[in-house]
């Protein structure tokens, strides 16, 4: 419990371009040689698992003691009252704040810092060979606009049909 507790702290602690450095700069010194593509994924999901461990345990700390001795009560084992009874209710409640997190990881410009090859960079690199920066930018920008609202949508209709039960 402590470890995940260091883990969280730790990564929310420090700047995402840190973690993603150290993870595609210092793990090398290390012998761990990755790609920009894999180290952006690696960090990207690092990030996101302390920020969502966070996130997911402040809404199973927000279930009413009450749902729980009634499971109890009902001699429900320890697992069944999380999965049944703890867990939908509490991802219910904070859908909305992970979905909010997995958006903002999506438009993570950051890892073109590394070289990864991804829409600002291609964005960089357009105006680069042709001086149309505004073109090329607002382009980027509706393309993050339309896959962030289509991966909320997404999201959004997943979430109450698979998780938490609607």
């Amino acid at each position: 419990k402590w470890l995940v507790g260091v883990y969280v702290e730790l990564i929310r602690n420090t700047p995402f371009i840190v973690q993603l450095f150290f993870i595609f700069f210092g793990l090398p010194a290390a012998g761990v040689k990755l790609s920009p593509e894999a180290a952006s994924i690696i960090a990207m999901v690092v990030n996101l698992g302390a920020y969502a461990t966070e996130i997911i345990r402040a809404g199973i700390e927000a279930t009413p003691r009450g749902q729980v001795e009634a499971a109890l009560s009902l001699a429900l084992t320890r697992a069944q009252i999380f999965i049944r009874v703890v867990l939908p209710p509490a991802l219910r409640k904070v859908w909305p704040a992970l979905v909010s997190h997995i958006i903002v990881m999506l438009g993570s410009a950051v890892c073109g810092q590394i070289s990864t090859e991804e829409l600002s960079y291609a964005a960089n690199l357009i105006q680069s060979r042709n001086f149309r920066a505004f073109e090329a930018f607002i382009i980027a920008t509706a393309i993050y606009l339309v896959l962030s609202m289509a991966l909320r949508r997404l999201m959004n209709w997943l979430g109450p049909r698979f998780l938490f039960g609607r």
